[in-house]
């Protein structure tokens, strides 16, 4: 009954709003006219100042009182009848509005009566948390949680619930506090480090900081095979541009993962971005481990091309930084004359001789090895 009550109190009150305005008519219209025209007579006398004092030309100040002459003219005589009457709306046009207006709120009364549910009681925020799980949306699963947590903060399960909840909303930042929450409270566990080093990682725009490490090597001395702690501290080798340590690191973990493992795909995705300039700077000559083959045999023949081909580039950049790696050097030569790029195998060569000295043995050695692939070096 109260809602009733409250509803018809707000519908007569919009109601009045708009039909007063209708039935009263311009009341202050005569005043406001009024004060126009008493403006509009105190700029004449102004005007006629002014060119008294000489600070108007007669000319300009003809103009001006024309001006304001025909702005007289618009607005009209106050007070006289016919000037109201055109201010006022007609009888038929008040009508149409007191029609609409009244019409307005008696449809929608109508309709909700039909359609909606007034005599369903108000559901506050603590009743609607507590209902059941299951008929509950995330978003007030969420809620419900943290309203528990804001009255039992050292309830360290809950903390523990809702840090995964919280890095699948993207929410990094409020993920590593509960992370942080539940380890205090409940002590460390492989999974909550691991967490706690995702949820790090994933705050600072995916970079495995030091602490962030910190998190991922305590998952790892607590559970030496958890594979999430191991990703991520590999990725963290690949972003200090150890690239060789990372490959290897993701080697390792494809040939311990189970196949049904999630972390598969991300593992050969990595592997399929890295194993190239791993490869290039610490792996044997003759080629990568047996797990990168296997790798890179799942992999479409433009994908593999592609790696190969940013392998053989990340190998060219290391030896810019570090000239002095004469395996190196060989690896680069024949990685060109593999894909068919004799001209930069031949510039290759020359590089290569040229860090060491034409008379050095390792430019003898590059010079016998090009050959032996059908390459001689040019002036």
């Amino acid at each position: 009954m109260l809602f009733w009550v409250i509803a018809a109190i707000l519908t007569l009150g919009a109601s009045l709003a708009v039909l007063l305005p209708l039935a009263g008519g311009p009341t202050g219209a005569s005043a406001a006219g009024d004060h126009d025209l008493e403006v509009y007579r105190d700029q004449l006398s102004e005007l006629d100042r002014d060119v008294a004092r000489g600070l108007i030309q007669p000319a300009e100040a003809e103009e001006a009182r024309a001006e304001i002459g025909r702005r007289i003219l618009r607005l009209g005589a106050p007070g006289q009848p016919d000037t109201v009457a055109a201010r006022r709306p007609s009888l038929a046009a008040r009508l149409v509005a007191t029609v609409a207006v009244l019409a307005v709120p008696l449809v929608s009364w109508g309709l909700y009566i039909k359609l909606g549910s007034p005599d369903l009681p108000s559901q506050p925020l603590a009743e609607r948390l507590a209902k059941n799980p299951a008929d509950s949306s995330v978003d007030e699963l969420v809620a419900r949680a943290e309203a528990h947590l804001a009255a039992n903060p050292s309830d360290g399960r809950g903390w523990d619930v809702l840090a995964p909840i919280y890095l699948r909303l993207q929410r990094y930042s409020d993920a590593v506090s509960a992370y942080r929450n539940a380890i205090r409270l409940d002590g460390e566990s492989a999974a909550r480090q691991a967490g706690l080093g995702e949820a790090i990682a994933n705050a600072a725009g995916g970079i495995v900081s030091a602490e962030a490490q910190d998190a991922f090597e305590a998952a790892l001395k607590l559970d030496p095979a958890n594979a999430k702690a191991s990703f991520y501290l590999a990725m963290g080798l690949a972003q200090e541009g150890r690239t060789g340590e990372a490959t290897a690191a993701w080697q390792n973990m494809l040939g311990t993962l189970p196949p049904e493992s999630p972390w598969r795909r991300a593992v050969e995705q990595a592997l399929a971005e890295n194993v190239k300039t791993a490869v290039a700077s610490g792996a044997p000559a003759n080629g990568p481990g047996a797990q990168a083959v296997e790798a890179a045999q799942s992999m479409s023949p433009q994908d593999r091309q592609t790696m190969i081909e940013t392998m053989v580039a990340g190998l060219d950049e290391k030896l810019k930084q570090n000239p002095r790696d004469t395996e190196g050097w060989m690896r680069l030569i024949r990685s060109y004359v593999v894909l068919g790029k004799a001209d930069q195998a031949r510039d290759a060569l020359s590089r290569g001789i040229a860090v060491f000295g034409a008379d050095s043995e390792e430019a003898k050695k590059f010079t016998a090895f090009a050959a032996s692939l059908g390459l001689t070096v040019t002036e």
